[in-house]
């Protein structure tokens, strides 16, 4: 089990990962070993979240979330597969504990009487200037 908090905590076979070749620093190993980790977590069909918490997941995960519903995180950081593996994994516990944390609605707020108040003298005082601008015929120059 991976414990994301005290409430949520992930089944291991929940998660499939897939070794893939990574490009990058690693001289002739680059070519030979697959040390770059694909990490694959279905959102959509996991029974250890809620749905509130996979709502804000999905929108997290953004272009990471496939059509099906699974969170795909590719790690290529370190030049090993443990390493790689281990970065997956902090990663995707990071963005669920992301997701757990509800927004904090916003709430409306009107400008107070004070800055209604100064603004307008600003546009009054700005409106004086401009007249005064004006082409009149009458004066000459």
């Amino acid at each position: 089990m991976i414990k994301i908090n005290d409430y949520i905590s992930i089944d291991e076979s929940e998660i499939h990962e897939e070794f893939i070749r990574s490009s990058g620093p690693g001289g002739q190993n680059v070519n030979k070993v697959a040390t770059a980790v694909q990490l694959r977590f279905d959102v959509i069909n996991s029974t250890s979240m809620p749905d509130d918490v996979r709502q804000r997941l999905i929108q997290l995960g953004g272009k990471k979330i496939t059509e099906k519903g699974e969170l795909i995180l590719t790690a290529r950081r370190f030049r090993t597969q443990a390493q790689n593996r281990e970065d997956a994994l902090n990663r995707l516990v990071l963005l669920i504990q992301k997701a757990t944390q509800k927004p904090k609605p916003r709430l409306k707020k009107k400008p107070s009487l004070a800055s209604k108040r100064r603004r307008l003298e600003e546009k009054r005082k700005k409106s004086e200037i401009k007249q005064q601008r004006r082409f009149n015929p009458e004066s000459k120059i």
